[in-house]
């Protein structure tokens, strides 16, 4: 396997979970968010790990210790939060994973489906899943194995909207390419941010090539609030279920 990286954005608050903790350290059976997915990395056998730390990051700097952190200064964005990492990752010769830190249901072989792709001459890919419900995320629009675009909900017409293929938010990069990548997304958009789903548009206008891969539903799910954190323990509690079998 070729060298692999990973940023993990864990700057987020945990304000809608009612509590003082950053989010990534909600405990998910037994242990913070974050530290699950730092322990698959290990099992894929990462040789960087980076995360991305709010200024007031110290909690979220000491879970994730010996790995380095990264402050990201403002919040401007998911591009803006990776491009904090550029520091420790610039230049990379290898595939970085970028990764939210309340999604700690990823597997060890989803990340290999992301890199096994990004090995076949993609500069971009992202991870993509198909929900019951798929109003609220962006659609990844495919053409022959190629993704072509990612359109939000809201951006999407009554065709794109029926395509339930939708952005996890998981992608894997070029290392070499990331941040000259990022460093082309423009924040000219209502809110004044930097999407890190806009690289997918800058990579294709570069002549670079993007694809997504697929992962099953729950490998997906998020914690935003304190139901979805319910959620995410019995779906860990189902996995082990399902191991024991």
């Amino acid at each position: 396997m070729t060298n692999v990286a990973a940023i993990i954005l864990g700057a987020g608050k945990g304000t809608r979970m009612k509590s003082d903790l950053p989010k990534v350290l909600m405990p998910v059976d037994g242990k913070p968010m974050i530290r699950h997915i730092i322990d698959t990395l290990e099992e894929l056998k990462a040789d960087k790990i980076v995360t991305v730390v709010a200024p007031d990051g110290d909690l979220v700097k000491k879970e994730v210790a010996p790995y380095p952190t990264c402050v990201q200064e403002k919040q401007l964005g998911t591009g803006h939060a990776v491009c904090s990492a550029r520091g420790e990752l610039c230049g990379y010769k290898g595939d970085v994973l970028v990764i939210f830190g309340d999604q700690p249901l990823y597997t060890k072989e989803t990340m290999k489906k992301l890199l096994k792709k990004r090995a076949e001459g993609y500069s971009v890919v992202c991870l993509g899943f198909r929900p019951k419900d798929p109003a609220r995320y962006g659609r990844l629009i495919m053409n022959n194995g190629n993704l072509e675009r990612i359109v939000e909900y809201k951006d999407a017409t009554e065709e794109e909207r029926a395509i339930n293929f939708c952005n996890s938010g998981m992608m894997c990069f070029d290392g070499e390419k990331l941040f000259e990548i990022l460093g082309a997304i423009s924040n000219e958009n209502a809110a004044g941010e930097y999407y890190l789903t806009d690289a997918v548009e800058v990579a294709l206008r570069m002549g670079l090539k993007c694809s997504a891969v697929e992962c099953p539903v729950e490998e997906a799910s998020a914690a935003n609030t304190l139901e979805e954190l319910a959620y995410l323990e019995e779906l860990v509690k189902q996995r082990k279920a399902q191991k024991g079998k």
